[in-house]
């Protein structure tokens, strides 16, 4: 009872709620009217015949037959009764039985239904909710980016405006708070001063809305912006962002930084502190087939290899399992170790000659243009003849045509360039040649993009070296700055982890503790109040209170909780 109450106490104070009540509760008197009107006439009507008959009993007539019940009890004799008869009931069929119905379920069982909804989302945060991270919009990122808030520990809330929507959300098990991002009072609700960070990643003219509202309510609070056109990363700046976020830019750089790999130096992906995170390519150097035990890297340039890509996965070390010439070791070092290990590569250029870019999207002509930068030659191919003009200052030339036809590819130099890049965004295209491009060219280097995270095995198996998704790369670039850090980007599903020393192995060294062996886990730094400790040693004892930043996977972290009771 007290939930009924409580409903309709929410129903009648919502302002549409109160106007249809007023729509309803107007059609109600009318319809009175018309029957009061009814029974009047039914007794002038009954006086012209003869017959006489109580008020109680006009009454009862005009509903039967406006109802359509006609009992047959009483009944008219002349013309005119009967001609009032089907007045009566015509105009009940449509009153009562049409309009009354709709009218009920228009102006009071619908909304009410809604009302109900509504109030089982909830349209605020506690009181005592702080340091949290305020979602404007789910979308791609948001699935991700809740699993590593949860592996944080960090309180979110994701904000949408659509009751049913929401609802579906908050079964799914998602902090929702229903509210429209445009409206001050959504973010007030959401303890906007008390908060950690906001994520504005709806559409660009919906973000600089967002941007300025909560401008006007917090001036310093730290906004993330994801930017769809790069001429918004200057509006968004205007409008309050701390952080614009060109998403697909980066993930065309960042395609360009694997693809542009090549053999003789190793190529930098990501820093952490002092530390450069690189990978090079096995093939036709000293490591080909030699085992990681012999070859020695740490002791003759300093480097540490924390893993190794084969197949499209990222493993962990095995010493004893020879470095096969599709190998592409991962190395941690101080720019100078870097530097030796290139000296011991080779000392190679890096770079291939020639890279066919798929896809004139601005995924790749990100691509495409960072490759260009660095001295790569670069080719793009796209369907449209339409993008030929748009496309021809991101490259060295431009061919139109169907990526999957043998002659356009011959025609865009298939044969001679040293990778590919496949930036649609069409997941089974992309996967399709991926395929294609590994048959004709079994040694070419393939990296792609992926939408869906459900996607990344296919694409892998169809070939592709390298994957990376839009979601994963907005996950990083966001977690990377709530920790402080730069974004550490090494492949689809290798992520940074910051987790606090466990007390199970508090006291014990890095070898003793045995995290790389029960978990498959690697400890980049170690961070303390005072001091940051890169690339730590086997012998580095492990103190109470300190931060251990690990890379591995999401599966290696639930393993590393499971075996230390890390939370």
């Amino acid at each position: 009872m007290k939930f009924l109450v409580s409903q309709f106490s929410y129903f009648l104070k919502d302002r549409q709620a109160r106007r249809n009540l007023d729509a309803l509760r107007t059609y109600l008197i009318f319809l009175v009217g018309i029957i009061i009107l009814y029974s009047f006439l039914f007794h002038l009507v009954m006086v012209y015949e003869g017959q006489d008959h109580s008020w109680m009993t006009g009454l009862y007539w005009t509903l039967t037959v406006m109802s359509t019940l006609g009992f047959g009890d009483i009944t008219f004799e002349s013309d005119l009764g009967r001609f009032f008869s089907i007045v009566v009931l015509g105009s009940g069929v449509i009153l009562l039985l049409i309009m009354l119905p709709f009218a009920f379920i228009r102006y009071f069982y619908a909304p009410w239904l809604e009302a109900q909804i509504r109030a089982a989302v909830p349209r605020a945060l506690a009181d005592s909710v702080s340091g949290h991270v305020i979602i404007a919009r789910r979308d791609w990122i948001t699935n991700g980016l809740i699993r590593k808030f949860a592996l944080g520990n960090i309180p979110y809330c994701l904000l949408e405006e659509d009751p049913e929507e929401a609802t579906r959300m908050r079964e799914e098990g998602l902090n929702v708070i229903l509210g429209s991002v445009d409206d001050p009072d959504t973010y007030r609700s959401v303890n906007l001063s008390s908060a950690r960070l906001l994520l504005a990643n709806a559409e660009d003219p919906v973000n600089t809305n967002i941007l300025l509202t909560v401008r006007s309510l917090h001036a310093t609070l730290p906004i993330i912006a994801l930017a769809e056109e790069d001429d918004s990363i200057d509006i968004f700046s205007l409008s309050g962002a701390t952080f614009p976020l060109p998403l697909k830019t980066r993930l065309g750089e960042h395609l360009a930084n694997r693809v542009s790999s090549g053999v003789g130096k190793a190529q930098e992906v990501g820093r952490f502190k002092d530390l450069v995170i690189a990978e090079f390519l096995v093939h036709d150097t000293p490591l080909e087939g030699a085992l990681l035990r012999e070859a020695g890297l740490r002791e003759k340039t300093g480097v540490n290899v924390i893993g190794v890509w084969e197949g499209g996965r990222f493993r962990a070390v095995d010493p004893n399992r020879p470095l096969g010439k599709t190998c592409v070791p991962v190395a941690v070092g101080r720019e100078e170790q870097i530097e030796k290990l290139n000296v011991l590569l080779g000392g190679g250029t890096g770079m291939p000659h020639e890279v066919l870019v798929v896809g004139g999207g601005k995924v790749g002509r990100s691509t495409a243009q960072t490759l260009k930068e660095r001295g790569v030659r670069v080719r793009i191919l796209d369907r449209n003849p339409d993008l030929r003009g748009e496309l021809e200052p991101f490259c060295d030339e431009v061919f139109i045509g169907n990526a999957a036809d043998l002659k356009t590819l011959e025609r865009a130099g298939i044969d001679s360039v040293g990778g590919v890049a496949l930036t649609t965004n069409d997941d089974a295209q992309n996967i399709h040649l991926a395929v294609y491009f590994r048959r004709l060219r079994p040694e070419l280097g393939i990296v792609s993009r992926i939408t869906r995270e459900r996607n990344i095995d296919a694409i892998y198996r169809a070939g592709a070296d390298f994957v990376l998704s839009y979601a994963s790369l907005g996950c990083e670039f966001i977690t990377a700055y709530l920790a402080g850090r730069e974004p550490v980007m090494l492949g689809e599903g290798v992520e940074v982890f910051p987790v606090d020393v466990p007390p199970v192995i508090v006291g014990m060294s890095l070898a003793e503790s045995g995290i790389g062996a029960k978990t498959g886990m690697v400890v980049l730094a170690l961070e303390t109040e005072e001091k940051t400790i890169t690339n730590p040693s086997a012998g580095q004892i492990l103190e109470d209170g300190t931060k251990l930043l690990m890379l591995g996977t999401t599966d290696q972290r639930e393993r590393f909780s499971e075996a230390f009771g890390a939370g």
